[in-house]
């Protein structure tokens, strides 16, 4: 008979994602995630199978908890462009807070590329979920008066989540707040009224 599990598989998921977060897929050992983790080398795989499949879950619980709550940012009160100068504030205030290890999505696209695998699944649901949360705020925008006439919904929510991943690489290289709020800003500005 097997033996139960003693530990609590979503927090070793988080452990491992703060170990992947701050060394990178590459950079983090087997040894870096049974430390962060509190489990044996065993316990890792028969629990995860992998470490790479282990990466993939982590990824997959950053994901979703950053996406819960962009979108409760973008689905607040006020106007479309408040609540988009709100995200980027909140991301900014994060990306500071989180002692700048930037984004694990975009630190990842930048190690690993888009790879064919639960990785790759993982960072193109979180594109666009972001995408779709980032259209739909431009769609009321628009209606609500806050943004420009004539934006097309799909190219500003490109430009957001570009301008969202280069404020996550500003914070990773040590901007200062006031820079990234000015980027910020200025972003803000070529869509607003």
């Amino acid at each position: 008979m097997a033996r139960p599990r003693e530990f609590d598989e979503t927090a070793a998921v988080e452990k491992a994602m703060h170990a992947f977060w701050a060394h990178g897929y590459e950079g983090t050992s087997t040894q870096d995630l049974c430390d962060a983790t509190g489990l044996g080398r065993s316990s890792v795989y028969n629990t995860f199978t992998s470490k790479r499949a282990l990466f993939g879950r982590s990824l997959t619980h950053y994901t979703g908890t950053q996406l819960d709550k962009r979108q409760a940012i973008l689905d607040g009160p006020g106007t479309a462009a408040e609540r988009l100068t709100a995200m980027l504030d909140s991301a900014i205030e994060d990306d500071v807070e989180e002692r700048r290890r930037g984004c694990l999505v975009v630190n990842t696209l930048a190690e690993l590329g888009l790879p064919d695998d639960e990785v790759g699944a993982a960072l193109r649901a979180d594109t666009d979920r972001n995408l779709a949360m980032f259209a739909q705020c431009v769609r009321e925008g628009v209606l609500d008066g806050s943004l420009r006439d004539g934006l097309d919904p799909a190219d500003v929510a490109e430009y957001l989540l570009s301008t969202t991943s280069g404020l996550r690489v500003m914070a990773r290289r040590g901007s200062s707040r006031d820079s990234m709020h000015a980027v910020a800003d200025i972003a803000l500005s070529a869509i607003t009224r």
